[in-house]
């Protein structure tokens, strides 16, 4: 598999990665999380990434891992434990980290991310804004010389303060999802382009929306629901159509869109079974889309450039609605529970 470079860090990582959600009893347990970590190091995948927010996926990785000693570099991240969580409590956030290395089995991570530091007044992570500061960044250097991790990042779902927050120059990663895929572009000239002025690695979560980008939903889309915009309703059918043209399934067309720019350093893809993850590999080892495809894909994600103020973040097809916004989302999204 194609490795990139992260950034100004010394990894060279593998373009697709292993995001953490489903690696966890969310699907197969440790039993389908062994085979499926066995599988991707086979395929040439050497990174995961996973999160104390991500349901008990420390814990059934490090089970999974035990024995095997294969080079992988890990991620995790900072948030949502202990509960009730406080951001401020540097002793807090310490225990949280030896935590994580007690249940990843191991006596290090290469990058411990800050999760969320941006949707405001989910955590307030900060002291300061300018210059920026908090009880985080003062533990990230305090575990950087003990030798607990490698590297510093972010790990969020908007684009302005995440913008800001890679201007402040602490970091060496930024994970950002929901903001750069096949439809959704927000995060090209804003968190991309910053972290790519600042040599940082790029990694892209929820490259295919939650399954709302692979989900043809044509007749609910035609139905116009509450929730969908005109603007929206066009582009998906468009969208849709699109697929048929070029021949390729939705999750093709998402992963190879991701690779097709060269900033992007690894995309964690959310594996529920082998089967997925083998998908994914051949997918991505086609190659960046056709100049053609790529062409028709961007003139449709144009087709409405900013999402609408009152648009979920995920969008529900197949789902009650019960308003806009994360919070009503039911059991597909919980706060501090997205898949990066």
């Amino acid at each position: 598999m194609e490795t990139r470079r992260l950034g100004k860090t010394d990894l060279q990582v593998s373009v697709l990665s292993i995001g953490g959600l489903y690696t966890s009893s969310l699907a197969g347990g440790e039993s389908e999380t062994r085979r499926i970590m066995e599988r991707a190091m086979e395929l040439g995948i050497n990174a995961l990434d996973t999160a104390p927010a991500y349901a008990d996926s420390e814990a059934t990785v490090g089970q999974a891992l035990k024995g095997n000693d294969a080079p992988l570099i890990i991620t995790t991240k900072l948030g949502g434990r202990p509960q009730p969580f406080n951001p401020q409590d540097i002793n807090a956030l310490r225990q949280s980290v030896d935590e994580s290395l007690r249940l990843v089995g191991r006596d290090h991570v290469d990058i411990l991310m800050i999760h969320e530091p941006d949707r405001p007044q989910q955590y307030p992570w900060w002291t300061s804004y300018d210059p920026l500061d908090g009880p985080a960044l003062e533990l990230m250097e305090e575990l950087k010389t003990a030798g607990k991790i490698r590297y510093q990042g972010l790990a969020g779902t908007t684009v302005t303060e995440m913008t800001s927050l890679i201007g402040s120059n602490r970091f060496d990663a930024v994970l950002t999802a929901f903001n750069y895929n096949a439809l959704f572009r927000e995060a090209k000239d804003t968190v991309i382009a910053a972290a790519k002025e600042r040599d940082m690695g790029i990694v892209l979560g929820s490259t295919l929306g939650q399954g709302f980008l692979t989900r043809r939903a044509e007749e609910e889309v035609r139905a116009k629901p509450i929730w969908l915009s005109e603007a929206r309703r066009e582009q998906l059918l468009a969208y849709y159509k699109l697929f048929n043209d070029s021949g390729m399934s939705a999750a093709e067309l998402c992963l190879r869109f991701a690779i097709s720019n060269p900033d992007i350093s690894t995309i964690p893809i959310g594996c529920k079974t082998i089967e997925h993850l083998e998908a994914s590999v051949a997918a991505v080892e086609k190659g960046p889309l056709p100049s053609d495809v790529a062409s028709r894909l961007d003139e449709i994600a144009a087709m409405l450039p900013h999402r609408p103020y009152e648009e979920p973040m995920i969008l529900p097809f197949g789902k009650s609605y019960q308003g806009p916004g994360i919070a009503n989302m039911g059991a597909a999204v919980q706060v501090g529970k997205l898949e990066l």
